[in-house]
């Protein structure tokens, strides 16, 4: 009986130890990747910004993070709003990352408005979305696609899709909880950078 003992014991220990040894590694393998994959994140983001802005040289004059209930559900969502001005520090307009709940997670987006609210363009920061269905938002809803929002602007045009009589947007095929998540992640975008702008008056 005492040798059960004995031998569960030190199977106990053995297992402990290699946990401790496993979580000291995974530790150190995220303290080493940490650093890299936040310049990654930023050097995504820099050119997304560049990007939805319309290319050329660009300033991001300044950032304001702002936390609002924009649904009225008593939860509150973060968006980050680059102020952008040209090399001669001309204001541009602005790019905000808008975030929200799509089919298969979040879907993080990053949307330029001119600095009458205009779409200038759109990137996808982050999605889980279904490869080959809900994925094709990264392309559909640009100039000249089936979906182009660019131009319109959130607060003249009904940015919502067509589907029911909803809106102005034809939703990608097959993929319309994907293209209303979409959708709301820029009008809220959109939300975010007019109650800033109204704050500041």
């Amino acid at each position: 009986m005492e040798k059960l003992n004995s031998s569960l014991k030190n199977m106990v220990l053995v297992l402990l130890a290699t946990a401790v040894l496993m979580g000291g590694v995974l530790a150190v393998v995220n303290a080493v990747t940490a650093g890299p994959i936040e310049q990654q994140k930023q050097k995504q983001l820099a050119l997304g910004i560049q990007t939805v802005m319309g290319g050329g040289e660009i300033n991001v004059e300044k950032r304001d993070t702002l936390r609002v209930d924009l649904d009225n559900d008593n939860k509150e969502e973060t968006y980050v709003i680059h102020s952008i001005a040209d090399s001669n520090d001309q204001p541009l307009g602005a790019a905000v990352e808008s975030a929200t709940q799509g089919f298969g997670g979040i879907f993080k987006i990053l949307v330029g408005f001119d600095d009458k609210g205009d779409i200038l363009g759109y990137t996808i920061l982050e999605t889980t979305e279904t490869p080959g269905l809900g994925a094709k938002a990264d392309t559909w809803f640009q100039k000249g696609e089936k979906g182009d929002i660019i131009g319109k602007n959130p607060k003249k045009n009904k940015l919502a899709v067509t589907k029911g009589g909803e809106g102005e947007v034809d939703a990608i095929t097959a993929s319309t909880i994907t293209s209303r998540a979409f959708l709301k992640a820029v009008n809220h975008a959109y939300q975010a950078w007019a109650k800033l702008n109204t704050d500041k008056q």
